[in-house]
């Protein structure tokens, strides 16, 4: 797996081409408000994000045993489609990335395990939706990262093997379903981790510190970045 044979490069979406924090965090907090709950620190939800809604339910509700919280799951859902980009933002850099994918010919996507319906809202708000050739959510098939299928369903709409693509994620399900995919993944430290995490164990082909550290990796047609001064 060489990353300068690459023509494709995924992406995971939350904590790595975008800061969604803000806005999930939000709507756990609403759904707290509406059991008559304190709301939860912004910065214990913030570790989990890339885990998913159930993992930040698991932090905002841990005295429910997992059938109630799954319960609850589609109210905290619906708040968050409500307000899906009031405050989530491009990660630093990140714009510059794509641009710079796209002007060297490669293809680029996004597979994330975010349900297909609220990744294409976000996407669509952040004016990405029309520059992505390939979305698959977490919903999209049957199985979901660490299993390789959504990125090999990725590879196949985009025409493009596996071996010739790579995957940037912030969590360690990423890597696994990169390496069991049989391509390149990345690690996007600049995203979602909790204390618990160790990127440097994690099987990853790279580690970059942030988002145009990518341009950095000799990827086909993408050339080095060079601080000014």
């Amino acid at each position: 797996m060489s990353l300068a044979s690459t023509r494709a490069v995924l992406f995971d979406l939350d904590g790595t081409l975008v800061h969604t924090a803000p806005d999930l965090t939000a709507a756990v907090n609403r759904l707290l408000a509406d059991l008559d709950r304190e709301p939860v620190h912004p910065v214990r939800l913030a570790e989990v994000v890339s885990k998913g809604g159930r993992a930040m339910l698991g932090v905002a509700l841990p005295d429910l045993d997992e059938a109630a919280r799954e319960a609850l799951l589609p109210r905290f859902l619906a708040h968050y489609a409500e307000n899906i980009a009031a405050h989530s933002v491009l990660y630093p850099g990140v714009a510059e990335v794509l641009e710079r994918i796209e002007a060297a010919k490669l293809a680029w996507g996004i597979v994330t395990n975010k349900p297909e319906g609220l990744a294409r809202a976000l996407l669509q708000a952040l004016d990405l939706l029309d520059r992505c050739p390939v979305l698959v959510g977490g919903d999209t098939l049957t199985r979901r990262k660490p299993d390789p299928e959504p990125l090999w369903h990725a590879c196949e709409a985009l025409g493009i093997p596996a071996g010739h693509c790579v995957y940037v994620g912030d969590d360690e399900r990423d890597v696994l379903a990169a390496r069991a995919a049989g391509m390149p993944g990345i690690v996007a430290l600049w995203g979602y981790r909790s204390v618990d995490d160790a990127p440097e164990s994690w099987p990853a082909s790279a580690r970059c510190e942030r988002a145009l550290d990518l341009l950095d990796l000799g990827l086909p047609g993408l050339g080095r970045v060079r601080d000014p001064g």
